[in-house]
């Protein structure tokens, strides 16, 4: 029995909250698991040929990769839409729909910084973790 509550805010376009429907938000966490898994194969690759230690900070690109398609998965919100004012909740990936109205833009573009911000941050944490491990 299908209940009609399992259609909540993921299901529509709420400004500087939800842009993105169930097909992108499944995109964004294959992007996130992609990104963890190169993370996951960098980090063996550098270690293995004992990489000179400066190299090490190059795992901040595939970091902030995962830290990206996991938060804009969880927060419902593709960061790259919030920034060009869109949307799609449509079952078609890539198909999207304008945001018109530019204070709902304006929260929208705040919101996508906050992810970049948050991921930016993700990646250059693990980096600098990466590169002062003792290994």
């Amino acid at each position: 029995m299908s209940d009609m509550s399992d259609h909540n805010e993921e299901d529509k376009y709420i400004p500087g909250v939800c842009n993105i429907g169930k097909s992108e938000i499944k995109r964004r966490k294959q992007a996130g698991w992609s990104g963890l898994i190169i993370t996951l194969i960098l980090l063996g690759l550098l270690l293995y040929f004992d990489a000179p230690r400066p190299w090490r900070l190059v795992i901040f690109i595939p970091a902030m990769m995962t830290a990206t398609g996991f938060l804009q998965a969880h927060m419902h919100f593709c960061a790259y839409f919030g920034m060009r004012g869109l949307f799609n909740f449509s079952p078609d990936i890539g198909k999207t729909d304008t945001v018109e109205q530019a204070e709902f833009r304006a929260m929208d573009q705040q919101k996508a910084w906050q992810i970049i911000t948050y991921s930016a941050i993700s990646g250059a944490v693990l980096a600098i973790i990466f590169y002062y491990l003792p290994v």
